[in-house]
């Protein structure tokens, strides 16, 4: 079976998008589309701004989904048999299964990126990496941190988590983590706590959003960020997708669910191909494309 996947923020790149614009039509229709929903445009940023720019949230969300999207549709002629995103990707995945069409999906990245950029300006707060450790270790070290905000926050894949929280519970939990036999445990360049209790104002503007939106029944199964298990009832969607915010990733288990479900090959649309690391770190049987 052949499974489709959409990476997050972080796999943009200047020129990020500019090749399939330039080479088929199909991407120079999908990529105008955007802009005129978006009302500015999108793609000068993408195909000429400066690594910085690509850095800004609302920027880097709506220009990673758009590239996923375009890339999708202009790179295969398969339908999926089930698909997953990454964060930012379950937009993605959500446009490729036809749960979301691309207008409605890039107007709610659009909002998220927004609500997200306010979040982290509410308090200061960052994300680490965590390597050599196994996931339910680093969650039972990051709830041992008292006074501070820290939690599991991507199961990549084993041995890599990143944890998110307020700086100062971040800092004590690298501490505690390196102390415990974590090989890394490394702060990210990255100003905000994403997939933590501390994005609970954006999940709140974002949830009106999202149930204003109309979701249809996918074409095949999408495996949510929340709880890695397969769902195809637009209601269930709609819940998983209001509560991701504030969710871990669970990454390694989606990858797993997957593979026991019949994934034979994962083929990821996106920029960049972090994911295809990822799923040979999981599983290195697994087929990438």
């Amino acid at each position: 079976m052949k499974a489709f996947v959409f990476p997050g923020q972080g796999s943009q790149y200047e020129g990020m998008c500019k090749d399939l614009y330039e080479a088929y039509p199909e991407a120079r229709e999908i990529c105008e589309k955007a802009n005129e929903v978006l009302g500015f445009r999108l793609t000068d940023v993408m195909f000429n701004g400066t690594a910085e720019q690509l850095k800004q949230t609302h920027i880097t969300q709506p220009a990673v989904f758009l590239h996923s999207v375009v890339a999708n549709r202009v790179m295969t002629i398969d339908q999926p048999q089930m698909v997953a995103g990454h964060s930012l990707g379950e937009y993605s995945a959500l446009v490729a299964c036809g749960a979301l069409s691309f207008e409605d999906a890039l107007r709610l990245v659009h909002k998220r990126a927004l609500a997200m950029q306010k979040a982290c300006e509410m308090q200061e707060s960052t994300m680490a990496a965590v390597l050599g450790m196994q996931d339910d270790r680093v969650d039972q070290i990051c709830q041992q941190v008292t006074g501070d905000v820290v939690v599991a926050a991507n199961f990549n894949c084993p041995g890599q988590v990143v944890i998110s929280g307020t700086v100062a519970g971040i800092d004590k939990a690298c501490e505690l983590l390196k102390e415990n036999g974590a090989k890394r445990a490394i702060r990210l360049q990255v100003g905000g706590a994403f997939h933590s209790p501390l994005m609970q104002p954006a999940a709140e503007e974002l949830k009106q959003a999202i149930m204003d939106t109309e979701f249809h029944e996918p074409i095949c199964p999408i495996y949510q960020n929340t709880n890695a298990y397969p769902q195809t009832d637009p209601e269930a969607i709609r819940q998983n997708l209001v509560l991701q915010l504030t969710s871990p990733v669970r990454w390694t288990q989606t990858i797993k669910n997957m593979i026991v479900d019949g994934a034979t090959e994962f083929y990821e649309f996106g920029p960049g191909d972090v994911l295809k690391g990822l799923i040979k770190k999981i599983n290195p049987e697994a087929f990438v494309g």
